[in-house]
C-alpha cells in the first residue's frame, strides 16, 4: 500500500510538472513571436506554430538549465514528494494569476520562488541553497534585462543609422523576412533554457521517489516529455501577454522587432550555455524596450513598463508565499489526503481563472485589432516614416 501510494504521489507530481510547463509555453509564446506578429512579419498562427515546433528541438539541445533546477537550488536530501508538489502549484497559480492580467512575468521565476517558499516551509532556510539561488537565478535575474536594454538599444540605434534615406517599404520588407529568422531562434534559445526547468524538478521528484540515484541525470522521457508539454501550450498562444509585449510597451516597427529578438536569442543562449535559470520574460521585455529606447522618435510607455517591473519584483516571493502556503495545509491534513486537497486547490484555481478570462476573452483574432497582412501603415508608422527619412 505504501509503494502503490508513492507511485501515485509521484505520478501526481510529474502532471502537475507537465501542467507548468504547459503554463510556461503559453505564458512565454510572446517572448519570441510578439514582435514578429506586431510588424505583421509573421501572421499569428503561423508565428505560434512555428514557435512550438522550435521550442521542442531547443528542448534537446542543453540540459544545464535542468541541472541548475534540480540540484543548485534546494538541497535534494530534504526533498520530499508533497514538497515538490506544493512548490509546482505556487509557481503555476502565480503563472495564472500574471497570464490573466497580461503581464509578462518571470514563469522561471514563480517556479523557483514556489520550490523555495515550499522548502522554507517544510525545513526552515537549511534547505535552500542560498548561494546557488544568488548567483544562478538572482544575479541574472538583474543583469539580464539591463543587458538586453544596452544591446538592442545599440543594435536598434546602428540599424536605423544604415537604413536612414532608404524607403520604409523597402526596409519593412527586408526586415519581416529578417524577423522570420531571428523570431525562430529566441524561440528556440527559450527552449533550451525554460523547458529544462520542468525537466529539473521532475528529476528532483524521481530523486526524492526513490525512482532514480541521486547522481542520476534527466531521462529521455522525461525531456521529451517536458519538451512536447511545452509545445503545446505555446502553439495554444498567450495572446493576452503578446499582446502587451507586441504593443503595450513600444510601437515596433520591423527594424526594431529584429534588433530585439536578437538580442534575446543571443543572451538566452548564452544564459543556456552556462546554466542560469534565466527568465526569458525579462530578456524579451528588456530588449523591447531598447528597441525603443535606440530608435530616434519611437515612444516608450514607461508606465506600461513600471507596472511590469512591480510584477517582477513580486514574483518570487508571491509565488513563495503560495507555495508555502500549500505546503503548510498538506502537512496540516496530513498525509495523501493532504497532497490530494492540495492538487484540488490547484484545479479548482485554474478552473476559476479560467473562467474569468472567457469574460474578456483575447485570441489570435483580436490580439492585434488593425493587424492585417497587407494592411496601409498606422498613423505612429507614418511619422516614423517621416523621421526615418
Amino acid at each position: 500500500m505504501v509503494v502503490v501510494t508513492e507511485t501515485i504521489l509521484l505520478a501526481l507530481v510529474v502532471v502537475t510538472a507537465l501542467a507548468f510547463d504547459f503554463t510556461n509555453g503559453f505564458h512565454d509564446t510572446g517572448n519570441a513571436m510578439a514582435t514578429s506578429i506586431a510588424t505583421r512579419a509573421l501572421r499569428p498562427r503561423t508565428a505560434v506554430a512555428l514557435s512550438a515546433v522550435l521550442n521542442l528541438v531547443g528542448a534537446f539541445l542543453s540540459l544545464a538549465v535542468a541541472a541548475t533546477i534540480a540540484k543548485g537550488i534546494v538541497d535534494a536530501g530534504v526533498i520530499t514528494l508533497p514538497v515538490v508538489l506544493a512548490g509546482l502549484v505556487g509557481g503555476i497559480v502565480w503563472n495564472l494569476v500574471t497570464w490573466l492580467f497580461g503581464i509578462p512575468s518571470s514563469s522561471s521565476h514563480a517556479l523557483v520562488g514556489g520550490m523555495v517558499g515550499a522548502v522554507l516551509a517544510a525545513v526552515g532556510t537549511s534547505g535552500v541553497l542560498w548561494t546557488g539561488v544568488v548567483s544562478k537565478v538572482l544575479v541574472p535575474a538583474l543583469l539580464a534585462p539591463v543587458v538586453a536594454i544596452v544591446v538592442a538599444s545599440a543594435g536598434t540605434w546602428l540599424v536605423a543609422r544604415l537604413t536612414r534615406g532608404v524607403p520604409q517599404d523597402v526596409t519593412s520588407r527586408g526586415f519581416r523576412w529578417g524577423q522570420i529568422g531571428s523570431a525562430s531562434l529566441v524561440s528556440l534559445a527559450h527552449g533550451t533554457n525554460d523547458a529544462q526547468k520542468s525537466m529539473g524538478i521532475i528529476l528532483l521528484a524521481l530523486i526524492a521517489g526513490g525512482a532514480v540515484p541521486a547522481d542520476s541525470g534527466v531521462p529521455f522521457w522525461v525531456i521529451l516529455s517536458c519538451a512536447l508539454a511545452m509545445a503545446v501550450g505555446t502553439y495554444l498562444g498567450g495572446w493576452r501577454v503578446i499582446r502587451t509585449l507586441g504593443k503595450g510597451l513600444v510601437e515596433i516597427d520591423s527594424r526594431q522587432g529584429m534588433a530585439a529578438e536578437t538580442s534575446s536569442a543571443a543572451v538566452i543562449l548564452l544564459s543556456s550555455h552556462f546554466g542560469f535559470s534565466l527568465s526569458t520574460t525579462h530578456v524579451a521585455t528588456g530588449s523591447v524596450l531598447g528597441s525603443g529606447v535606440g530608435m530616434p522618435g519611437a515612444k516608450v510607455r514607461w508606465g506600461v513598463a513600471g507596472r511590469m517591473f512591480v510584477a517582477w519584483a513580486v514574483t518570487l516571493p508571491a509565488a513563495g508565499l503560495v507555495g508555502a502556503l500549500c505546503h503548510w495545509l498538506e502537512s496540516g491534513i496530513g498525509g495523501t489526503a493532504g497532497t490530494l486537497v492540495v492538487f484540488g486547490v490547484l484545479i479548482a484555481t485554474s478552473a476559476a481563472i479560467w473562467m474569468a478570462s472567457r469574460r474578456k476573452p483575447v485570441n489570435h483574432t483580436n490580439v492585434n485589432d488593425s493587424w492585417d497582412g497587407d494592411a496601409a501603415p498606422s498613423a505612429e508608422d507614418t511619422n516614423r516614416q517621416a523621421v526615418h527619412a
